[in-house]
């Protein structure tokens, strides 16, 4: 005997009314396309619960990538069997040997079949007393068990769960519509991409290269910290815009001080630009309050004056050990701490602008033309796709986007 299927309970999703119904097809769709590589796998809805029927598919494998899908608060490996007290016993030893290295149980019996004969509070002494028979060094703690399991025998069939594991929670991609993620190769940037998908938003990310002040190593860094945020959501478009003539020009015509905010100004209205060809609504960023220069208030009121589009900042109240914990969660860590700058702190000025103003800002900007720079820098821009951890393909011509 094994698991047959995957028990998957909703979270905050169950709260969303009469729009529940769009949420759970979306969760079911994102389900179906993440499990492609188990084909025997079935999502199978009902009023309240979601199951995947694993039909012989090895169950560890698919939670493991069920885990990472949004929208889910907790899923439990489940073992349909007869109504019979044989399949029963052996159904609850599958389960309390499961969960490795528990050694106290409790056995929650539940009979909504009343011709079934072993009432429940019969039901579970007699099961545990089997689990007790077959294993040792174990006991029975009603109050705080190691592992409980639940016993609930329906008039179509006897079902038996164990072991919560917790879900990624949030709401599933796609539901809350799309945003642009200005990915840098840090920590910072990768862990606000996360915890916007987290919120059912689907992303696509930009990403500035300078090269030869960056390397193709510091643009595979980026690469590979968007393959393991598909990991997570739908397929990732990174669009890789060349940024080194507009640096140069910050370098050569702008004061030092302002070069930083001049720069992430440009930053902003390229990414502008790139999201509203793209239709997408929003742009995320990495910024955390006071970490660095560019994140002071005065500095991000500054950069964002060139934009009116809304500004996604998940990480904004976070501290630095907070996103690092994230970052440690989601596998990102160790590629963002690979040592390859990127653009942002290849051409940062000795003493920066902590207070920055729009006024001067715009009256530094307002003494050079750089329309046609970012426009060459777009027309310029390539695109790389990334799904479930893996490359797809490469757009080499920008215009083949739109």
């Amino acid at each position: 005997m094994n698991f047959d299927h995957i028990l998957i309970r909703y979270g905050e999703m169950a709260l969303k009314g009469k729009n529940r119904r769009s949420f759970e097809q979306k969760l079911q769709r994102n389900l179906i396309r993440k499990l492609k590589a188990y084909p025997a796998t079935k999502i199978k809805k009902t009023k309240d619960r979601m199951y995947v029927l694993l039909n012989g598919e090895d169950p560890h494998e698919v939670m493991e990538i069920c885990r990472k899908v949004f929208g889910i608060h907790s899923l439990s490996f489940a073992v349909k069997v007869e109504k019979s007290e044989e399949q029963l016993k052996e159904a609850v030893l599958l389960a309390f040997n499961d969960a490795k290295g528990a050694r106290t149980f409790k056995i929650s019996a539940k009979r909504s079949d009343k011709e079934f004969p072993i009432p429940s509070q019969e039901l579970n002494p007699l099961l545990g007393g089997h689990i007790l028979q077959n294993t040792e060094g174990v006991t029975v703690d009603v109050h705080h068990p190691d592992v409980e399991i639940k016993v609930e025998v329906r008039n179509d069939a006897a079902y038996i769960t164990a072991q919560d594991y917790p879900g990624a929670g949030g709401l599933p991609v796609g539901t809350t519509g799309q945003s642009l993620l200005m990915l840098s190769g840090g920590i910072d940037s990768p862990v606000a991409g996360y915890l916007t998908m987290k919120r059912g938003v689907d992303l696509e990310a930009i990403h500035f290269h300078s090269p030869p002040y960056t390397s193709e190593r510091s643009k595979q860094k980026v690469i590979d910290l968007a393959e393991q945020l598909s990991n997570y959501g739908n397929s990732i478009k990174v669009h890789v815009v060349p940024f080194t003539e507009i640096q140069q020009k910050i370098a050569r015509e702008m004061p030092e001080g302002y070069s930083m905010t001049i720069t992430r100004r440009m930053m902003m209205r390229l990414s502008e630009k790139l999201a509203d060809q793209r239709g997408i609504l929003s742009l995320t960023t990495g910024e955390s309050l006071g970490q660095v220069a560019s994140q002071t208030m005065e500095s991000m009121s500054a950069i964002n004056d060139v934009t009116n589009y809304p500004i996604i900042r998940p990480l904004v109240a976070m501290d630095k050990l907070e996103i690092i914990d994230v970052s440690r969660k989601i596998d990102t860590y160790g590629i963002s701490i690979r040592p390859y700058e990127d653009c942002c702190t290849v051409f940062v000025p000795k003493a920066p602008k902590t207070k920055p103003t729009k006024e001067n800002a715009n009256y530094y900007e307002s003494s050079v033309d750089f329309s046609q720079d970012l426009d060459k820098a777009l027309a310029e821009t390539y695109t790389i796709e990334l799904q479930d951890g893996k490359r797809l393909h490469q757009e080499d011509e920008f215009k083949d986007l739109f």
